[in-house]
């Protein structure tokens, strides 16, 4: 006979697994102290995942769950180790050439790209509005995530391994293709200077407005400043839309597409992505659905294989 048990909810964690959870943290302290440095937002990040894992069920499902995001995080945070300007030649007077071919048009008798329209023809109300969409392009698909998680784990699972084939598909692009953005010319023309910090380009101004240093500081902890192209802050709204969409999530995905939308002129307009920068965000977003979804979920072996983590994050599973 089949009894339903809360085991997920209610079970003990194993000492087998908090054991496992606690060497890994060992290891990710050790790897950062000797490479990058320990820095207090990763101990915060080691702290809350041994807590949580060994509080109770809820807890251990949340963290076995939002495992695939705090791979996605380590993995973009190392990035400061191994910069793309080392490994290929940086792409900055060929991009914005071919920006300014494809979408330039003539303004006071030059040829100019939008980027450089916006510099000069900005607003407050416009200021406001991208730094309103350029501080939800991680927390809004990470909303999208905890909802599916509470209510469809199986959806869950589809969207963040989507989520995690998008961002390496646009890493492995950042090293092939280092690409300067478009505030770069800006300030440092077509010279490589390798010394250069990320900058919050036009979300200054929302920081002058508000009188904080939110944008800055933020900017500040950038991993690279030659991975402008694809841009995956237009690309993960795409993928919070796709799945929204496929699952039936009418209200949602009606949100998501604004979402999309304010994230594409945000880029362009704040000056950190070219137009070009955005349809490659666009293009990597595609990319990475058809093969999770075409490819990946074909193998017999990753539908068990996700058929068993959805078993483990569930609130209820048979035993």
């Amino acid at each position: 006979m089949i009894q339903e048990k809360d085991t997920a909810v209610t079970g003990k964690s194993s000492w087998k697994g908090v054991s496992a959870v606690m060497l890994l943290s060992l290891i990710y302290l050790l790897y950062s102290y000797f490479s990058i440095g320990i820095r207090n937002d990763q101990l915060m990040l080691v702290a809350m995942v041994n807590v949580t894992y060994v509080l109770n069920g809820v807890w251990r499902r949340f963290i076995l769950a939002f495992s695939i995001f705090i791979v996605y995080w380590i993995l973009f945070d190392s990035m400061k180790l191994f910069p793309n300007y080392h490994f290929s030649t940086v792409d900055i007077e060929g991009l914005y050439n071919f920006e300014k071919s494809l979408f330039g048009f003539q303004s006071n008798g030059q040829l100019i790209t939008p980027n450089e329209y916006f510099i000069s023809n900005h607003s407050t109300l416009l200021d406001i509005i991208g730094a309103i969409f350029y501080l939800s392009w991680v927390p809004a698909p990470l909303a999208l995530s905890f909802y599916l998680f509470q209510k469809y784990p199986a959806q869950f699972l589809r969207f963040s391994l989507a989520f995690f084939l998008t961002n390496i598909i646009g890493f492995i692009i950042y090293y092939l293709y280092p690409a300067a953005p478009p505030w770069y010319v800006q300030l440092h023309g077509f010279e490589l200077d390798e010394s250069t910090k990320s900058y919050a380009a036009g979300l200054i101004r929302f920081d002058t407005w508000s009188g904080t240093k939110l944008f800055q500081d933020m900017y500040a902890k950038g991993s690279n400043v030659f991975a402008a192209m694809p841009s995956l802050h237009s690309a993960y709204p795409v993928l919070a839309f796709y799945y929204s969409a496929k699952f039936g999530h009418k209200k949602l995905s009606l949100i998501f597409l604004l979402f999309v939308l304010g994230i594409w002129f945000s880029a362009v307009y704040l000056t950190h992505h070219y137009i070009l920068d955005v349809i490659a965000g666009l293009a990597c977003a595609v990319l990475s659905i058809v093969l999770f979804e075409k490819v990946l979920l074909k193998s017999p072996r990753i539908r068990k294989w996700i058929a068993e983590y959805e078993k483990l994050i569930s609130k209820r599973q048979r035993v």
